[in-house]
Parts: C-alpha cells; sequence; structure tokens
C-alpha cells in the first residue's frame, strides 16, 4: 500500500496497481515495482509501514480501522491501530428499557425478560465448541454402548475409562471458561505456548482414544 503526500498531508492511497498522475505528469504503475523508495518519495509517494502494536486477535477482540498519518521528521508514511475492544465475554440480556422501546419492536422475543439473553458471549460460544467436541469424541465408541444394549456385549474397561475421562475433562474445561474474569482471561486459556518442544495451553485438551 502506498501514500500520496502533498503539502505534508495525506491525499490518495494508491493501490500500487495503476498508473497516476501527478500535475502535468503521468506515471505508469512500474513506478511502485521498479522505482525505489527515494524516488518514489521524491514525488510524494511513499510506502506505508503499519504498526501492529495495537492489533489484537480478531477472535478476542474488535480491532479499530487503521489511522494514517505523515510523520514529516522521519519522511514516512504509517498506518496504526487505536485501542482494540475486547468482545463480550458475558451474555448481554436485555433490559426492561430495552423491551419496552417502540424502536426495538420485534426485535426481542415473545415473552422477553430481563433474563433473557439478547446477544451471547463468548462463554456461551466457546462451552457450547466444547461440548460439541466432546459429543464427537464419544460418538466414535457410542456403538458399543449400542452393542451391550443390543447383544449384551461387555465394553472393555479401556472403552469405559476414555469416555468417563472424556466427561471428566469436558467439565473441567467448561468450570476453567465459566470462572474466566474476562475476555483476556479466556485469551490466556486458549493460548498455546512450548515448552521442551511440548506445545500445550491452561485449558488443556479433551483426551483421546490411542
Amino acid at each position: 500500500m502506498f501514500a500520496l503526500v502533498e503539502d505534508g498531508k495525506i491525499t490518495q492511497m494508491p493501490k500500487g496497481n495503476k498508473g497516476i498522475t501527478l500535475g502535468d505528469n503521468q506515471y505508469p504503475a512500474s513506478i511502485y515495482t521498479l522505482w525505489t523508495e527515494a524516488e518514489r518519495n521524491a514525488i510524494g509517494i511513499y510506502t506505508v509501514e503499519i504498526d501492529n502494536t495495537n492489533k489484537k486477535d480478531e477472535e478476542w477482540y474488535i480491532n479499530t480501522n487503521i489511522t494514517y498519518t505523515y510523520d514529516s521528521s522521519a519522511n514516512k508514511v504509517k498506518g496504526t491501530y487505536g485501542t482494540a475492544t475486547a468482545l463480550e465475554h458475558a451474555d448481554t440480556k436485555w433490559t426492561q428499557a430495552q423491551i419496552d422501546d417502540p424502536s426495538l419492536v420485534g426485535q426481542a422475543p415473545d415473552g422477553a425478560d430481563t433474563n433473557t439473553v439478547r446477544m451471547e458471549g463468548l462463554k456461551t460460544k466457546l462451552i457450547r465448541d466444547i461440548k460439541s467436541q466432546a459429543e464427537g469424541i464419544l460418538n466414535a465408541t457410542d456403538w458399543y454402548i449400542t452393542r451391550k444394549a443390543e447383544k449384551s456385549t461387555a465394553i472393555p474397561s479401556s472403552i469405559t475409562t476414555h469416555r468417563d475421562a472424556v466427561r471428566t475433562k469436558q467439565a473441567e474445561m467448561e468450570t476453567a471458561i465459566t470462572n474466566a474474569a474476562d475476555t483476556p482471561a479466556l485469551e490466556t486459556l486458549y493460548t498455546y505456548t512450548v515448552t521442551d518442544g511440548v506445545q500445550s495451553r491452561p485449558l488443556g485438551e479433551l483426551p483421546t482414544l490411542e
């Protein structure tokens, strides 16, 4: 991405795939690939440098739009993010004022009250995902249960142990998510680190059948 700076202000953001006309001069698109940075700077075109310092994982945050500025002292154009906003970790419920608001008629479900969820938070979504993962793992050995019911064939102890371990870990993970104080705490639970070549996260993993 490039920026055209005129009289100290950014006036255009050329993408670099088309030529550009500056005053009486026409420049081909090749200036973005064949010219040096200094040559482009001489006609007021700068490569935009993006500062991702404030950019956060969009699984957990809403990032701001990028603000572009020309730094005359450094002779550079930079793009920076503002402070990201954490996604809501808890469910947002309808307030009575919202339920009664004529402009929101039809948005609240019939019979809604102040305990009705208006927007699911991260915790609800993450716990639902854990339940789905656990269900998928257990489904793989459900046939042992069916065979036991239909044929009275004993379920191997290793299968019973595995299924119990899945449910136990599922409960632990859901509790950890529920007890997380805020969105950064949830992010920490899901953040992987590597120790002695082993990748892990505080939340842990659901066990799989060996």
